[in-house]
């Protein structure tokens, strides 16, 4: 369950003491402090220090100081030139080229070793120049053409993954340009000449459709950024609506008032993420409102504060999902059960309120409170039982009594 986060515009109170954070560390002006501060003062320093040693004859001076410059250039090289080739050695085509050059080596040191070589090294040491001549013309001379083909192969491949980048730039910034296409067309479907919200039922069925056409459109990221505007703009909350025009009702404070019994939000998602790949992603404080998220993946991806409750989460996969505040339920996890059954929702109790989460896949999920362990626990089936982490002793399965009592 969420816990309540504090208004940011209620003001502080009065007597309320300031907290004084740490003071910064006094920094002294002089030149030693100066000198140990500066790697540019102290390869100076031994530079100079060892040029004088050389000119004044001085090895005693000469060597110390040459090796503390060696030391004081290595560790301003270094560094930075093995984070640029760690980052060279997790590029795709140069992990290819050393794989090339390694296949060359090992396919002359397995001969070498094995001794198959042996007879043609006899030819240097008995210094037969007519054999060594041929081999050199005919093994050689092709070893050599093809190594010069393996270079060339390397090189065009290298081309192709440049080509392969710029293409894959040009297609992000071909699908931001479509989701700011798709928020700017949202907003002035619905939205009236003052900014106020103007949602009739054919308005919403045209927004649904084109959240569903472009969520076709853009990869798992640009999903993700899709739902957060949503989100944040409460396209996706149940808001509480007049019984004459349909209209949502204002809540006093800015913002429209929410109703999570009889509201009607301006965009469904239905079955729009049924099965859609969502992992890696950012989904913080997004609101599911009930989708059918079965199947759906969200492994690796962040939950944080989200709201799953009411939603189908059968099957879906939340390996290593980042479930800090997410909620699962209304009401107290003892009773809260499933939504999808007979009785009506009773966000009191949490009663018919929950997720359903069945055979979900929780192995390595993070960030989860007490509450919606204990209702996961509960709910989810000996499959999900399994995988959750911390384990399900003392806590009995309802999933499967709610069958035995319904058959």
């Amino acid at each position: 369950m969420t816990t309540p986060m504090p208004d940011s515009t209620d003001p502080a109170p009065i007597n309320t003491p300031i907290a004084v954070s740490d003071p910064p560390p006094f920094r002294a002006s002089n030149l030693a402090s100066r000198l140990r501060r500066s790697a540019s003062l102290q390869l100076l320093l031994s530079s100079l220090l060892t040029l004088l040693g050389l000119v004044l004859h001085l090895s005693w001076l000469a060597v110390p100081a040459g090796l503390l410059t060696t030391l004081l250039a290595l560790l301003q090289l270094v560094p930075p030139l093995w984070r640029q080739l760690s980052n060279r050695f997790d590029d795709v085509p140069t992990a290819r080229v050393l794989a090339v050059v390694g296949l060359v080596l090992a396919a002359i040191a397995l001969p070498v070793a094995l001794g198959w070589w042996d007879p043609y090294l006899s030819f240097w040491q008995q210094e037969n120049w007519a054999a060594i001549g041929a081999i050199g013309e005919g093994v050689i001379g092709a070893v050599g053409q093809i190594l010069v083909a393996l270079v060339a192969l390397a090189i065009a491949w290298r081309q192709v993954m440049v080509d392969q980048r710029l293409t894959g730039q040009q297609n992000r910034i071909t699908q931001a340009q479509t989701i700011d296409s798709f928020i700017h067309g949202i907003s002035e479907l619905i939205s009236d000449e003052e900014g106020l919200l103007e949602d009739w039922p054919l308005e919403r069925m045209l927004a649904e459709g084109r959240l569903a056409a472009v969520l076709g459109s853009v990869d798992r990221d640009g999903k993700a950024r899709i739902l957060r505007f949503l989100s944040h703009a409460r396209l996706l909350t149940p808001l509480r609506r007049d019984h004459r025009l349909g209209r949502a009702i204002l809540d006093g404070e800015g913002g429209y008032e929410e109703d999570r019994r009889n509201g009607i939000p301006v965009i469904r998602l239905n079955a729009m993420l049924k099965g859609v790949d969502l992992s890696e992603t950012d989904l913080r404080t997004v609101d599911f409102n009930g989708a059918d998220l079965c199947g759906t993946d969200f492994s690796g991806a962040d939950l944080s504060e989200a709201n799953l409750a009411s939603t189908n989460l059968g099957g879906a996969n939340l390996e290593r999902t980042r479930l800090e505040n997410t909620r699962f339920f209304y009401g107290r996890p003892q009773t809260a059960s499933p939504a999808g059954g007979s009785a009506t929702a009773d966000h009191g109790t949490g009663n018919g309120t929950g997720a359903i989460v069945e055979n979900l896949n929780l192995s390595g999920a993070r960030w989860l409170d007490a509450q919606a362990h204990f209702y996961l626990a509960s709910w989810s089936g000996n499959r999900s039982r399994a995988t959750l982490p911390g384990g399900c002793q003392g806590i009995p399965s309802q999933l499967e009594g709610s069958r035995s009592r319904r058959a």
